[in-house]
This record gives C-alpha cells, sequence and structure tokens, in this order.
C-alpha cells in the first residue's frame, strides 16, 4: 500500500523536492555500482580469454609461435617478431584486476546507461527525449564502429612498428604496455567517429550552419589528418589514412544532412507558426510621437448633445 501511494504521489513531470531527487541519485548510483561489481566479479574468472581475445590479433602478426617448424625457419625468415612478457611478480595480479574491471564497466554499460537514464529523462521534454534517443542509438554503433576499425588495424601497426627493430635484437613486449596501446587506439578510433554527431547536434540546435560546415572543409581535412597522424602509434601512411578516410566520409556526410536541414527549417520559418503555437512578440520601440497620434485616434467619442442627466453626461 505505501509503495503504490508513493507511485500515484509522483509528478507526471518528474518534478520532487531536492532531497528527493538526491535519493533518487543515490539509489541509481547503486545499482550500476552493483551491475558493474557483479560483472566484474563474473569477468574475474575468464580475464584469460580477455586478455588472448586483445592479444590475438597482434600475435597473429608478428607473435614468435616456440615451435621446432618456427624455430628451424628462423634463418630464412628476417621478419621480426615479438613476445609478450610479463614484468614483476605483482604484476598477473593487478592486470587480472584491471582487466576484469574494463570488463565491468564494458559488458554492464547498459544497466550503467538505463540508470543514467532513466534519472535525467524524466525531466526532458517529449521533443528532447526523441533527440536523446536518436543520439544514444546513433553514436553507440558509431563507437562501436570505431572500436571494431581499430581492432581490426592493430596488426598492421603491429608490424610496421616492428619493422624497425634493429638486426641481431629480438623485441619483447611487456603485456601492461600493449594491452595500454590496444585500450587506447579503441578509444581513440571510437570516440573520432562520434564526430560527425557532434556536428549534427550543434547545426540541430542552431549553433553552427551547414554552409559554414562546407566552408571548414580545407580546414577540416587538414585536421583530421593531423589527428590520425598523432593519435596513431605506427608511423605508417595506411594506418594514418585508415584513421582519417572514414572520418573524412562521415564530416561530409553531416554536412550534406546538415544542409538538407537549414533548408528544411527556412521552408518551416517561412511558413509562419504552427495552428498550435504563439506567433512571435513585436519588441520593436515604437516613436513616442506615433503612440500619441494613435491614442488621439483613439479618443472618446463625439456626444450627441450637451445635456446630463441626472448630473451626467452620456459618456461616463
Amino acid at each position: 500500500m505505501l509503495k503504490s501511494a508513493r507511485k500515484q504521489e509522483k509528478d507526471p513531470e518528474g518534478r520532487m523536492p531536492l532531497a528527493e531527487h538526491l535519493r533518487e541519485l543515490r539509489n541509481r548510483l547503486a545499482k550500476a555500482l552493483l551491475a558493474i561489481v557483479a560483472v566484474t566479479v563474473v569477468a574475474a574468472f575468464f580475464y584469460n580469454d580477455i586478455i588472448n581475445l586483445l592479444t590475438k590479433p597482434i600475435l597473429d602478426s608478428v607473435g614468435c609461435d616456440q615451435t621446432f617448424e618456427q624455430l628451424a625457419n628462423a634463418t630464412e625468415s628476417s621478419e621480426p617478431c615479438a613476445e609478450i612478457t610479463i614484468n614483476g611478480l605483482l604484476t598477473p595480479f593487478t592486470l587480472a584486476l584491471q582487466v576484469s574491471l574494463m570488463a565491468g564497466v564494458v559488458l554492464a554499460s547498459p544497466v550503467w546507461l538505463y540508470q543514467l537514464w532513466a534519472f535525467v529523462a524524466p525531466g526532458l521534454h517529449r521533443h528532447e527525449k526523441k533527440y536523446a534517443y536518436a543520439f544514444v542509438g546513433t553514436g553507440a554503433p558509431l563507437f562501436l564502429g570505431g572500436a571494431y576499425f581499430a581492432y581490426s588495424v592493430l596488426p598492421t601497426t603491429a608490424s610496421v612498428l616492428l619493422d624497425f627493430t634493429p638486426d641481431g635484437t629480438s623485441n619483447l613486449l611487456p603485456l601492461d604496455d600493449l594491452l595500454d596501446l590496444v585500450l587506447r587506439m579503441v578509444l581513440v578510433f571510437g570516440l573520432s567517429f562520434e564526430l560527425p554527431l557532434l556536428l549534427i547536434f550543434l547545426n540541430i540546435t542552431g549553433v553552427i550552419t551547414g554552409k559554414r560546415m562546407l566552408s571548414w572543409w580545407r580546414a577540416m581535412i587538414m585536421g583530421i589528418t593531423l589527428f590520425a597522424a598523432i593519435t596513431t602509434p605506427s608511423t605508417d601512411p595506411l594506418t594514418m589514412l585508415a584513421l582519417a578516410g572514414p572520418i573524412w566520409v562521415m564530416y561530409f556526410g553531416a554536412t550534406a544532412f546538415s544542409l538538407i536541414n537549414d533548408r528544411r527549417r527556412s521552408r518551416r520559418e517561412a511558413m509562419g507558426p504552427a495552428d498550435d503555437e504563439a506567433s512571435d512578440l513585436d519588441l520593436t520601440p515604437e516613436d513616442i510621437g506615433e503612440v500619441e497620434a494613435v491614442s488621439a485616434t483613439r479618443a472618446l467619442p463625439e456626444q450627441s448633445g450637451t445635456d446630463r442627466v441626472n448630473g451626467y453626461d452620456d459618456v461616463t
């Protein structure tokens, strides 16, 4: 009975006192943290599989497989290879914690994202919710697409970097440094793929126009190229273009969408407000002389006669 009464007392527009907001935030955070901890505990039992999944592309490309066939052909092949190592006594344990926590945050993202949305959504209007659904539904696939793209580029990146190995030396890759490299590339590629979504959001909110975005195309191509050259760890142009090329295409796609949206907005403004919308107020100041002239024309009507009834004229 008490729970049903509390549900009935809730404002349909999501308004509540500050104490209720803080209590709601506490409950949402507790649920999100509980989900992350639960998934982290489960992922701890499979952290070896997670590490193998992250390092498999690099090992398949440049790993030194210690087999008799590999050792027999070692003198015939001059291509450098690398072996993954772990330095320190506590490093395996700390790596297991880091990988498990990372997996917990990623795999529990549907839960904590829903908790965040459930806390913010009651304060949004209907059209704001529509835009939020569209951006979240588009942003997640873009980020995953960028992350997968980085995962597929890793073998080429590792092979190019190891080509700089001097003759007569061997490569030892610390596992913690290798995981940092993989995560950094995944995050950089994933966040870079969010650029067109940010530009579309700025256009919808009226901050920038499609014509201005189109006028920036030279600077944007140069900036995207420099960004790809700095963020990619390898120095070969193929890896740089692998990141810059898709961002170029998505930038021009966002520009085309913004131009179409600007035309639609201008047509809607030319048609005027809808029947259920109030028109804009004319706040232009008027000359005092014009106001006095208008007020003079709106004077009291002329009296038909000078006779008074009970001491009053026909106007008063």
